[in-house]
């Protein structure tokens, strides 16, 4: 069984940074990409980051330039660093894998709040 472990939220002031980190553990086969998405109160859950088998990120318009994806590949471990936060950063951080064996397989972690302050 697959599991992920997110840690690293809490809450920060307005323009000041948080790293959250995802652990997956169990048997992972022909990881496709990790990455990072989040749910404001009330919101829809949205596409944060992602990094892919061949460690290429792709970042949401919204946090461009500020936030980082990146892996520990032997780990299984993804990063999110982000930067210059602002109070619509605020919400749930929800880390997945998506893995392909004999089908697509994704999994989710449990989350992890972050909060911003003005």
């Amino acid at each position: 069984q697959v599991q992920l472990v997110e840690s690293g939220g809490g809450l920060v002031q307005a323009g000041g940074s948080l790293r959250l980190s995802c652990a997956a553990s169990g048997r992972l086969l022909n990881v496709i990409d990790m990455g990072w998405y989040r749910q404001a109160p009330g919101e829809e859950r949205e596409f944060v980051a992602l990094i892919n088998r061949d460690d290429a990120p792709t970042v949401a318009d919204s946090v461009q330039g500020r936030f980082i994806i990146s892996r520990d590949n032997a780990k299984n471990i993804v990063y999110l660093q982000m930067n210059s936060m602002s109070p619509e950063d605020t919400g749930v951080y929800f880390c997945y894998v998506r893995e392909t064996a004999f089908r697509i397989n994704t999994y989710w972690g449990q989350g992890t709040q972050v909060t911003v302050s003005s």
